[in-house]
């Protein structure tokens, strides 16, 4: 593995391909700014229903990884069953995946392949 960013590996292309005339460099590179991440992370529909609605109360991610921190609703049930490993009420297996989705904004829905955005706070 190189010490090279993708972004580092598609400027130097944009750069060949506009010396040679086949694309607007800087067409191409506000396009690439404005695309989404290659490996964004997957979450069933329930789970990123429970995602919208906790950033919508504002409650802190800390606080969506806290067993016991509210009633068991639906949402609740459906995460702990999702993510919780069963070694320690510490350890979610899929709390990376949760928490890229979580800061990210952005997930594929696993039953659909649906790509959901968080709508900016106006």
């Amino acid at each position: 593995m190189s010490n090279e960013t993708k972004r580092d590996v598609f400027e130097v292309a944009m750069n060949h391909a506009a010396k040679s005339g086949w694309v607007d460099y800087s067409e191409m590179m506000s396009r690439y700014d404005a695309a989404l991440p290659d490996d964004l992370p997957t979450l069933p529909r329930i789970i990123g229903e429970y995602l919208k609605d906790s950033k919508l109360a504002h409650n802190g991610i800390s606080f969506l990884f806290q067993v016991g921190n509210h009633a068991m609703s639906d949402y609740r049930i459906a995460f702990e069953n999702w993510a919780f490993t069963g070694k320690s009420f510490d350890e979610y297996e899929k709390g990376d995946t949760f928490s890229r989705a979580w800061v990210l904004g952005v997930w594929r829905v696993e039953e659909t392949g649906e790509i959901v955005k968080l709508e900016a706070e106006k």
